[in-house]
């Protein structure tokens, strides 16, 4: 192995265990306030009020909570896309979500990430009319908007393969508590930025890139 892969990646091991740490001590009240935060802000974001096709996770308890958004995107009339992670494989499809109502009935990876079945057919948004907007989610980001992922490797891949759709790459949104976010993220040459991040500042304003 490249030396200096082993110790990109020594560093990210590392600030993934400090990052882990960091979200284990917020309170489920203050993620909540935070991501209620978040979600107003983005409401009124340009790039989200002009988007008609966004993909969005599923959030689980350590990220920024994703429920409210949803909801929005159905009461908006936009298309809702979520990811269907592949197991043992970094490939990710962003497929789409009919109702707000029909996450409840989703079935549960072994990450106890909620998905639809790999047999089950939906729209995939590269198969068709590609994506206006991707919400993103990760463990860290810094000022240039690099993003320490969990590891798999699944947004990375995706938004290459995105490049290759004749709508491009779409816009990317990172959404992160203010604990999330580090002096610098250590990246490897796959690694891609996101666009922009958003978070609450120390004054309690929110920002971006």
């Amino acid at each position: 192995m490249d030396p200096n892969m082993a110790s990109v990646g020594a560093l990210k091991r590392a600030l993934r265990a400090e990052l882990k740490r960091r979200l284990s001590l917020m309170s489920p009240e203050e993620k909540e306030r935070q991501s209620r935060e978040l979600s107003r802000r983005l409401f009124s974001h340009s790039r989200y009020r002009e988007s008609e096709r966004v993909a969005i996770y599923l959030s689980m308890p350590d990220e920024v909570q994703t429920g409210e958004i949803i909801r929005d995107l159905f009461r908006c009339g936009k298309e809702c896309f979520i990811p269907r992670y592949r197991p043992r494989s970094n490939h990710m499809d962003m497929v789409k979500l009919t109702s707000v109502e029909e996450i409840a009935r989703l079935p549960m990876t072994s990450w106890n990430i909620a998905q639809p079945a790999d047999d089950e057919t939906r729209e995939e948004a590269l198969s068709t009319d590609g994506l206006d907007l991707i919400l993103m989610p990760g463990l860290g980001f810094d000022g240039k908007g690099r993003r320490l992922g969990r590891g798999k490797g699944y947004y990375d891949t995706y938004l290459q393969r995105c490049l290759c759709h004749p709508r491009g790459k779409p816009y990317t949104i990172a959404l992160a508590f203010k604990e999330q976010i580090c002096d610098t993220v250590p990246v490897s040459d796959h690694d891609i930025a996101v666009d922009e991040i958003l978070y609450e500042c120390e004054d309690g304003a929110t920002d971006g890139r």
